[in-house]
This record gives C-alpha cells, sequence and structure tokens, in this order.
C-alpha cells in the first residue's frame, strides 16, 4: 500500500479545519435570512460501535492511501474491506458538502447506545467534513468546500437495550435482538445523533425514550393472527388470537424503536432569535412480522406519536416527567427516516398521509409544488435499481421504491426551496449515488446510502 507525498497537504487542512471542533460551544453564526434543514439515513449499520469510531477517527492522509490501494488493487482483504468503508463515508460526507445543510439529522448513525461517546461524531467532523471531498467519488479531482458544525448531540437509543423480558417469545429472555426495546445487535446500533450550525438548546430538548407503547390512545395490543403459515409458526404453548404480550411485558414495553427527539434549535436574524424544533424518529420499518402486524403497529403508532405531539398532547410524558405536546405556535420540522410511504409500500399507510396532510403542517412542502423531488429518482425504477415502481417517482427517497425520509416543516414557515439529493445520469454527483466499481451492486450503501438526503429551505 502506497502513500503519495502530497497527502502532507491534506493533513494540514484537517488540523486547520478540524483542530478546533467543540461540542455545543458558543461559536456566533451570522445573522440567518433562511435555514436549511436536512434528514439522511447514512446506513452506517456497522458491527459495532467501535468499529465506526475507528473508521471515523482514520486520518485524511490514512484514508487516501486506502483509496489509492483500492484503485491499483493492491490491498489485503481486510484493507480493501475497511477501504469501502472509508470510500462510503467520504461519499456521505461529499453529499452533505454538496448542499450544504444547515441543520441534519444523521439516520443510523451508531453510538454507545447512551448517546455520551461522541468519538465517531468528532471524528466525523474533523476527518471527513472539514476535509474538502470530491463529488468523483474514488475519481478524485474536482474538491468541494469543507463544512463546519460547531454545535452537536448524539442521542440515547432503545436499539439493542435488552428489555429483561422474552418479548419474541421464544422461551428464552434477553436471547437476541428481538428480546431488545429496539431490534439491534448492540446497544446503539441505528442510533441517530444531530449537526448544526446553529447552538442546539440543549436544556430545553425534550427525549421520549422511556414513552410506554401502551399510553398512546391509538395503541393496540398486538395479537397471533397469522395462524396458517409453515414459514413462521405459532411458538409452543400459543393459539390464534392470543395476545402477543403478557400484560407486564405490554405494561412496560416502550413506543420508540430508538427514540423521539424535539431538540430546538436558536437562530440568529435580523429580528432577533428564532426558534425551530425539530423533532426527530426513526420508526421501525412495518415489515419482518412473523405471526402478528406487531411492526407494522409500531411503525404506524411511532408516526401516530408526532400527530399527537402537535395536536393534542396533554397525554405525553417526557423522559424528565414533563408533560403535554408542542405549543400552538411553536415552529417545527419533523424528520427522519419514518419508513413509510403515504402511496405505497406495507406500512398504514394512512397515518403517514395524515401527518403529512396535519392542519399544523406546511403542505405546500409535504404534498404540493414544494414536495422534495429529485430528477434521479424519476429513473431508478427503469434502471433496475429500485425493487418496486412508485406512483410518485420523483419523490423517491431509497433504493427499494419508496418516499419514506421525509422533513415535514410547520405551517408557520415560510418554505422556499426542497429537494431530494439524487443526481440523474447527466448530472454531477452521481457517482456518490451510483458507482459500479464499488461493492458488489455498485449503488445504496454500498457507495454511500440506500436512502437520499431530503432538505428543505425556510426563510427567516
Amino acid at each position: 500500500m502506497k502513500l503519495i507525498k502530497s497527502l502532507a497537504a491534506i493533513a494540514i487542512t484537517s488540523a486547520l479545519l478540524g483542530g478546533c471542533n467543540s461540542h455545543n460551544t458558543n461559536s456566533v453564526k451570522p445573522v440567518a435570512k433562511d435555514v436549511t434543514i436536512a434528514t439522511f439515513n447514512l446506513s452506517f449499520d456497522r458491527t459495532s460501535f467501535e468499529r465506526l469510531v475507528d473508521e471515523m477517527q482514520t486520518s485524511p492522509v490514512e484514508q487516501q492511501a486506502l483509496i489509492t490501494g483500492f484503485n491499483d488493487n493492491t490491498l489485503t482483504p481486510e484493507q480493501k474491506q475497511k477501504a469501502l468503508k472509508i470510500i462510503q463515508i467520504r461519499n456521505v460526507a461529499a453529499i452533505i458538502q454538496t448542499k450544504r445543510p444547515n441543520v441534519i439529522l444523521l439516520a443510523e448513525f451508531n453510538n454507545d447506545g447512551s448517546g455520551e461517546n461522541t468519538a465517531a461524531l468528532t471524528g466525523f467532523q474533523d476527518n471527513y467534513l472539514s476535509i474538502g471531498q470530491s463529488p468523483n467519488s474514488i475519481d478524485g479531482g474536482d474538491t468541494l468546500e469543507p463544512i463546519k458544525y460547531p454545535f452537536f448531540e448524539s442521542y440515547a437509543t432503545n436499539t439493542g437495550l435488552m428489555s429483561g423480558f422474552d418479548l419474541n417469545n421464544d422461551g428464552n429472555v434477553n436471547s437476541g435482538p428481538n428480546d431488545a426495546w429496539g431490534f439491534g445487535l448492540y446497544h446503539g446500533q441505528y442510533g441517530f445523533s444531530l449537526m448544526s450550525q446553529y447552538k442546539i438548546d440543549t436544556a430545553n430538548t425534550r427525549t421520549f425514550q422511556n414513552f410506554k407503547w401502551k399510553d398512546l390512545p391509538s395503541a393496540e395490543m398486538p395479537k397471533i393472527t397469522n395462524c396458517n403459515d409453515d414459514k413462521n409458526p405459532i411458538p409452543g404453548g400459543m393459539a390464534c388470537g392470543d395476545d402477543w404480550y403478557t400484560t407486564n411485558e405490554w405494561n412496560n414495553l416502550r413506543l420508540s424503536s430508538k427514540n423521539h427527539v424535539d431538540a430546538p434549535i436558536i437562530i440568529p436574524t435580523a429580528n432577533g432569535e428564532q426558534t425551530i424544533h425539530i423533532l426527530m424518529s426513526h420508526p421501525t420499518p412495518p415489515v419482518f412480522d412473523t405471526v402478528t402486524q406487531k411492526n407494522k403497529m409500531q411503525n404506524r403508532d411511532e408516526i401516530q406519536f408526532w400527530n399527537n405531539y402537535i395536536t393534542h398532547g396533554d397525554f405525553i410524558y417526557d423522559d424528565k416527567g414533563t408533560t403535554g405536546g408542542l405549543a400552538e405556535n411553536e415552529k417545527f420540522v419533523i424528520v427522519g427516516d419514518l419508513n413509510a410511504d403515504p402511496y405505497a409500500g406495507d406500512g398504514y399507510r394512512q397515518t403517514i398521509e395524515s401527518l403529512l396532510n396535519h392542519h399544523r403542517v406546511n403542505q405546500t412542502a409535504t404534498d404540493g409544488e414544494l414536495t422534495p423531488r429529485s430528477l434521479g429518482a424519476e429513473t431508478c425504477f427503469s434502471d433496475g435499481e429500485c425493487r418496486q415502481d412508485n406512483p410518485y417517482p420523483n419523490r423517491l427517497t431509497s433504493n427499494f421504491g419508496l418516499q419514506v425520509d421525509h422533513a415535514i416543516p410547520s405551517n408557520n414557515l415560510s418554505i422556499t426551496d426542497s429537494a431530494v439529493y439524487w443526481p440523474a445520469h447527466d448530472e454531477q454527483g452521481r457517482l456518490l449515488v451510483n458507482d459500479t466499481r464499488i461493492g458488489e451492486k455498485g449503488a445504496g450503501k454500498d457507495v454511500s446510502s440506500d436512502h437520499r438526503m431530503v432538505w428543505i429551505k425556510a426563510a427567516l
């Protein structure tokens, strides 16, 4: 594996741009006239948090050496495996540098479970975002402008956190990811983080990690309804129509597969500070069910939580015990991979549709002329990249052919622009989402992610 001397310049740039990174510093951002808010499922689904930290802490010089070796086909299998992950991270960073959101939710950015260890986030800033990436993937050449996020938070997650119950009814307690409060091979897998160029009001941030599913008015006990499926036999001692959970399990079961978070962002404007609440979640996908519709029901209710939070949320309580939803006059943007398409897919479409059409939502940006779109998605199905067709192909946000990633603004925000970052064949940046030289498929998370970044811009 060869090192090239010109990489010293990259190292110097890294030190200059990345050395002053801090967690929620008092850096002052100039007065803003508008704000761009994005959501991006990064697909950083590593086998451990430590592996992601290692990749994020890899210096730009080491990164380039791996990529050079990848291009020259001189790497060992272990080096090649790491090189592919480095390429993925750099391409994700290049996408962020291209559209330059001021605030961005990073889904599937693994953490330590509690969100306290921010080594992966600081590494992402110092070694990737603070270094100009190329829109040409492994070809290099053109360099994008680095981007800095002085404020960031990583949030606790239910994924991989063992429940102390036999939630999958296999006769064993804490026997695997299906006995965790949220599916995960380890505590922290599939977690999410927030990066911002404006102050995150951590003192007034609300989290709902412990909110009980049963306490949502629409909650229903999942029952065994798939009763004659040879591939999914009913567990021993149970029968068709039985409740899936015991009373004790149901009374303790958490709603959030990851977390629900309300993080206020404070933005300086010519008319004083404005606050926008960033409402974040990543509901479980409404698939992978066996003898119940548990995942489908939980996805529905994780989305319904936001419907209630912005409407009649008196029953809601956060992890500090404070009750109530979001005040009527507050500005917000609901962001996340909600794993729900209003027009296709396996979920309860009416729930996501009701959220997109909610009276407190700016529907111009959810089902109107400013609904996020792209040119690249329009050929996804015909190219064989998406697994299914969709009635609104230009609104797709994922390789599997669904509009599942959402940025849903309140109706008291004036939206001026929006898009899904999905370059068409002839647009710059196409190699950031589709490059046949990389991985097994040359698309999706082999190159960057199987999801696309979605963003909206609001005038202030």
